[in-house]
């Protein structure tokens, strides 16, 4: 396929792009392709995941891992200014996801197929003539690093490549769904960071300035900077949409700032599918990557509620019911598709066409659709999201401007309030200007979810730690400045982009006695939108001498086999055996696949299936397995499969990666336990086999799969070839 493939790469680049780019900027109204070729290396397609599980029936997901690394020749020209520029070879690599949606009855069974990476690729572009490109009017602002994040973010949700198969899908609907949810992250502080600092020439260690860089999808945050603390609390909320689970994660990054290079001081990921499981998370995580340091999250996941019968609650937990800010924590979400305009006047000058752009805003938070060049009958199918603090106090205000003559093409005020009112608070019509032609339109969908805490039901003893994952980009590899993705110097003259609803600040009143979780805002000016003000205390319930000293919240699935489990499995197979002689393989086996790959630098698991399990109850066991690599035995190195229900023979039959070399992992030990599940109050919770699996081999790189016997201590395992 790869040589049409690149056939349809080249009529990007013209059709879609060279256009684009004429039109970006006057400087380069003569820029042009003069070769487009993308190389005979292809594209590969290194692994695939397809989820079975928290998806639509009418949907297919898959994850693909890809690697391109290719020796193409993309040459261009700006003819006003005799530049010539080009790449040379483009490297990318990332989990780009397909969805296959809606499924449908009829010939080709697929409605329309999307295309996005869930996280920013690793992408490396090798150019040439670079400098004078960068030298010409307009373009003297950017530098490679900003060209790759401009390029990267593109490819990131929410925006997404949709094709469709069928006449009768709806592309908007495809292209901009409404987010699964939205994630209010309360950073609050951290312990027993690195001291980076040096003086008097590195003799004596000092302490470190920290702050945080989070990371939700393309959306990107940045703490405060807390100045010499090893103990910072940063006491920030943020909000991000969230779009796509499973698969998405949260990804926090913290650094010492420096005059020069910023220090890493940790990261951080959690699946996003165990907030929403969970709901509320409040927790100690230990830091990846360092020797020491922990961080204090806690983590609210707010359902999308099409109906107004919560918001009164929700105003009066965010205090928005008291105050007239129309700042803070949010309320609900705004969600507004631009579809297209009728019948715009001409502007200044009469018959002449203008060049029409969008401004919308509610309170102080403005968004801009694109600019559409000469026409009266723009086309825009753009997707906008606001968060909201009180819908029955503000507006949106909608203004259509000629970008060519700086005039107002018509206006629009329409009060949220009355989207309270509406049908599954959703409004979809064409909208009369007010100041513009006599039947000059706008047409637009917007609708207002509600913001929901929902309330987990759950046993006075349960106790729950979110799943940490291990970054796959080691250290070394680490991008060590984050300026240029998130701007950290304030001072209104800052042109970093900043994601459409980037922080949530917020302070108490003066007077307010503080007496639960405050959520208190107060205004965000405009300066440094990539940095939060807010200041939000800890409350009066958790003095700070207590929440210095707690620990991080043991993980119920983190027992490494504890020896009472083992001591249980010992008598469950004295139970068993009563006094016969049990086969060669008592507690049954387990099959893996186990193999190194050196292109990704990581132990690929393949975890197949289960047979002869010892059963639990009358109606079997609830086998699931779980992994480490010894002597990493912490929460953020544990690896789990599905729970396979009621069996005693269950096929699992998926695979888990761990960033390790070859070097080090034929030091490891796989710790591989199978357990039975059970519900959080079941007695049968427990140890149903283990098997350490030793990783000196010498075959390692090329892989192999057996059957291990399983053993009650994982010790003398044999191999069933």
């Amino acid at each position: 396929m790869w040589p049409f493939i690149c056939q349809f790469i080249e009529k990007l680049f013209r059709e879609t792009i060279e256009p684009a780019v004429r039109g970006a900027n006057a400087h380069l109204s003569t820029f042009s392709f003069t070769r487009v070729d993308m190389g005979q290396q292809p594209l590969r397609i290194n692994g695939v995941k397809v989820y079975t599980e928290n998806v639509d029936k009418r949907q297919i997901i898959l994850d693909l891992q890809i690697s391109f690394v290719g020796n193409c020749e993309i040459d261009l020209e700006i003819k006003r200014y005799f530049c010539r520029a080009g790449v040379q070879s483009i490297q990318i690599h990332g989990t780009m996801r397909v969805i296959l949606e809606p499924l449908i009855g009829d010939v080709p069974l697929v409605g329309a197929l999307s295309l996005f990476f869930l996280r920013k690729p690793l992408l490396e572009i090798n150019w040439t003539g670079l400098t004078n490109l960068l030298d010409i009017p307009g373009l003297n602002g950017l530098s490679d690093t900003i060209i790759l994040d401009i390029i990267s973010n593109y490819l990131v949700l929410p925006n997404r490549i949709t094709v469709p198969l069928v006449s009768e899908v709806q592309i908007a609907q495809l292209r901009f769904p409404i987010p699964k949810g939205v994630l209010r992250i309360h950073f609050i502080e951290a312990q027993d960071l690195q001291g980076k600092d040096r003086y008097l020439k590195g003799l004596v260690k000092g302490k470190s300035d920290p702050y945080g860089v989070i990371r939700v999808g393309n959306q990107i945050f940045q703490s405060k900077v807390v100045k010499e603390n090893l103990s910072p609390r940063w006491n920030e909320v943020y909000e991000a949409l969230v779009y796509e689970h499973p698969g998405q994660e949260l990804e926090i990054e913290l650094f010492d700032e420096d005059p020069d290079k910023d220090d890493f001081l940790g990261s951080l990921m959690i699946d996003l599918t165990e907030v929403e499981q969970e709901r509320l998370l409040d927790e100690w995580f230990t830091l990846d990557e360092v020797p020491r340091g922990k961080l204090h999250l806690k983590l609210e996941w707010l359902t999308l509620m099409p109906h107004a019968t919560h918001l009164d609650q929700v105003l009066t937990d965010i205090r928005a019911d008291k105050d007239q800010a129309n700042d803070g924590l949010s309320s609900s979400l705004l969600i507004l598709y631009l579809d297209s305009a009728r019948n715009l006047p001409s502007g200044k000058k009469i018959n002449s066409n203008p060049n029409p752009l969008v401004q919308m805003s509610v309170g102080h938070k403005a968004q801009e659709s694109k600019i559409r060049y000469k026409t009266n009958e723009p086309v825009w199918e753009e997707h906008f999201t606001f968060f909201i603090h009180n819908p029955r106090r503000q507006d949106l205000d909608v203004e259509v401007k000629d970008e060519q003559h700086q005039c107002s093409l018509g206006n629009l005020k329409i009060p949220l309030s009355r989207l309270l009112s509406s049908d599954d608070m959703t409004v979809n019509q064409r909208f009369q200007l007010s100041n513009s032609g006599p039947n000059s339109t706008l047409k637009m969908k917007i609708a207002l979810r509600v913001l929901h805490l929902e309330k987990q039901e759950r046993s006075p003893d349960h106790q729950h730690s979110a799943q940490v994952k291990r970054p796959s980009v080691s250290k070394g590899g680490r991008k060590t400045s984050v300026r240029s993705q998130v701007s950290s110097s304030p001072g209104a003259g800052d042109s970093s982009p900043a994601p459409s609803t980037p922080v949530i600040g917020g302070g108490p009143k003066p007077g307010v006695e503080e007496r639960a979780q405050p959520s208190e805002a107060s205004p965000q000016g405009p300066r440094d939108l990539g940095r939060s003000s807010s200041s939000l205390q800890v409350s009066a319930t958790g003095s700070p001498s207590h929440i210095f000293t707690k620990e991080p919240t043991p993980s119920i699935a983190s027992d490494i086999s504890l020896p009472i489990a083992t001591q249980e499995l010992r008598q469950r197979l004295r139970q068993l055996e009563n006094g016969t002689t049990l086969g060669q393989s008592p507690l049954g086996q387990i099959q893996l696949t186990i193999r190194h790959s050196s292109q990704r630098n990581k132990l690929v698991v393949v975890v197949h299936a289960c047979r002869n399990l010892i059963a639990f109850s009358e109606d079997g066991s609830d086998p699931y397995v779980r992994m480490y690599l010894l002597p990493d035995k912490r929460r953020s190195g544990r690896r789990k499969t599905h729970v396979s229900k009621k069996t005693l023979n269950p096929v699992f039959d998926q695979s888990f990666d761990f960033s390790v070399s070859l070097p080090e992992v034929q030091r490891r030990t796989l710790d591989v336990a199978v357990k039975n599940s059970g519900g959080f109050l079941s007695k049968d919770k427990g140890l149903l086999g283990k098997v350490l699996v030793a990783l000196a081999s010498e075959e390692l790189a090329k892989g192999w799969t057996q059957w291990y016997d399983l053993t009650e201590d994982g010790v003398r395992p044999h191999v069933v070839m």
